[in-house]
């Protein structure tokens, strides 16, 4: 089992976190984020480093008190550093380019594919094969990657489609030959 909530999360230098009652506000050089806390969960800094306690041990409150400190951990890094997602597209003719903030692409469909990013996400164009997803949100940068994947998966014959950098696509055998 794992004994991830009880490890204290080192504060950064440059970094403000305010708890306040049920709220955390975190706030950095990359910008501010807030997160709800179980009642359950109690969320203390004490000597530059932010403990995360729980009240008792019932199944539902250990795993509460994990995603906690997992997702505060996220919440630090992401206002310090951010996060970033990078696709690669895979075939021919397909391609993106952008189009002031929005991402257009071209994937073998009768349209172009507009993206439109939500707010807090910064998308980017390596390329015309290579689509960079940035943002302070490990969650949003995360879903906006796959929503984009999602377009067109990597197909396993060919390997044609989007694809995460460095994912490995297990190809299938075609059609066997005559017999």
């Amino acid at each position: 089992m794992s004994r991830i909530g009880r490890k204290a999360i080192p504060l950064p230098k440059g970094v403000d976190v305010n708890v306040d009652g049920r709220e955390i506000t975190v706030k950095g050089s990359k910008g501010t984020m807030k997160m709800p806390v179980a009642p359950e969960i109690s969320v203390s800094i004490a000597d530059g480093n932010i403990v995360v306690r729980r009240s008792n041990d019932d199944k539902s409150v250990k795993a509460a008190h994990g995603m906690t400190r997992a997702i505060l951990n996220n919440l630090i890094t992401g206002v310090t550093n951010g996060f970033e997602r990078t696709l690669e597209i895979i075939g021919v003719g397909y391609r993106a380019q952008m189009q002031g903030k929005n991402l257009v692409m071209s994937l073998g469909f009768s349209h172009p594919v507009e993206v439109f990013p939500p707010e807090g996400i910064e998308l980017a164009v390596d390329g015309p094969t290579k689509i960079i997803v940035r943002g302070i949100d490990k969650q949003l940068v995360g879903q906006v990657a796959a929503n984009i994947r999602e377009y067109r998966p990597p197909e396993p014959y060919k390997g044609k489609g989007i694809r995460y950098s460095g994912e490995y696509v297990i190809r299938k055998a075609g059609k066997a030959g005559g017999k």
